[in-house]
């Protein structure tokens, strides 16, 4: 795109759901609706791990890290969108604009690093158990999470300063539903090719380097378990990681077709839809995933609903 005239876009306007017009009302009722429960799971995930001394071990202190990051991350993205579906004028400022490319980027890449963090718990429990609580105590876990706070923040600056270095004059409009990349860069009168190559890079560390880690640890668990005597054992080890491989399939399957794919490769409509899947059913299948079919956490929801009513009742 050619800049053709000077003017400074200010401020930026979403088509995303601009080709239902007729079903954004029917749209703004199921997101909402997904969104209400998104958040209510999470909250039951983060209550019962904090209540139940039972589930204070390191595989529940990621999985509540995790739920607090998906509670952010549809937060930076889901409110914004249900009021532009009931908005005439679906727009947001330039710097808001940043702020929210900044906090998505931030929050997905921090993502790509727990659960890489994640599988190397799984990897101690199941290849060092006598070890386990040595090597994942409480600064260890810290220690992780912190690390793919960093790493998630220092993507997500540079990829966000570099998109936002670019000129914006000719045009404010972002076939999206919120400040994704493929969009706003669209959307830049000038494509510096170093630019596009910087955040491919970029974007594909993020991905490559944690999947290199979860595929690492999986290799050496595959190992280890088929070496376990008995099958009820083997199945019990795979049972354990079978919930962290689902989510890291439908991650990295979103990110790499959204953010791997040549620039010939872009659809606005397609970006959108996949879009659509990692920032509302993602996080609404995530919780489900990782603790309602889980036995061990089941229980120990029982016993907080248990002792709250118990409470009540006194």
């Amino acid at each position: 795109m050619e800049c053709v005239n000077e003017t400074v876009v200010k401020e930026f306007v979403f088509l995303g759901f601009s080709a239902l017009a007729e079903l954004q009302l029917l749209l703004f009722v199921i997101f909402l609706l997904l969104y209400l429960f998104t958040l209510s799971t999470n909250a039951v995930i983060l209550s019962t791990i904090v209540l139940d001394r039972a589930l204070h071990t390191p595989m529940y202190f990621f999985l509540s890290v995790l739920s607090c990051s998906e509670t952010c991350y549809t937060f930076v993205i889901v409110p914004k969108m249900l009021v532009d579906l009931l908005a005439r004028k679906k727009s947001i400022s330039f710097l808001g604009c940043a702020v929210q490319m900044f906090a998505f980027l931030f929050l997905g890449c921090s993502h790509s690093f727990l659960l890489a963090a994640m599988g190397y718990d799984r990897y101690v429990a199941i290849c060092h158990p006598l070890r386990y609580t040595v090597l994942m105590g409480h600064r260890v876990c810290a220690g992780l999470v912190a690390a793919a706070c960093v790493c998630g923040f220092t993507v997500a600056q540079m990829i966000t300063s570099l998109v936002f270095h670019l000129p914006f004059h000719s045009s404010n409009q972002l076939r999206h539903f919120f400040c994704d990349i493929s969009p706003v860069l669209k959307a830049a009168c000038l494509h510096a090719h170093f630019t596009q190559i910087a955040i491919f890079l970029l974007c594909a560390l993020v991905l490559v380097i944690p999947l290199l880690l979860i595929l690492t640890s999986y290799i050496h668990i595959i190992s280890a378990i088929l070496q376990f005597p008995s099958t009820l054992g083997r199945y019990k080890a795979f049972s354990t990681c079978a919930s962290h491989l689902v989510v890291v399939i439908v991650h990295y399957g979103c990110a790499s077709f959204i953010y791997l794919r040549p620039k010939s490769g872009y659809s606005s409509s397609q970006d959108a839809l996949i879009s659509v899947s990692y920032t509302i059913l993602t996080p609404l299948f995530n919780p489900v995933i990782y603790s309602l079919r889980n036995k061990e956490f089941k229980s120990a929801l029982h016993r907080v609903i248990g002792r709250v009513v118990t409470l009540r009742q006194c």
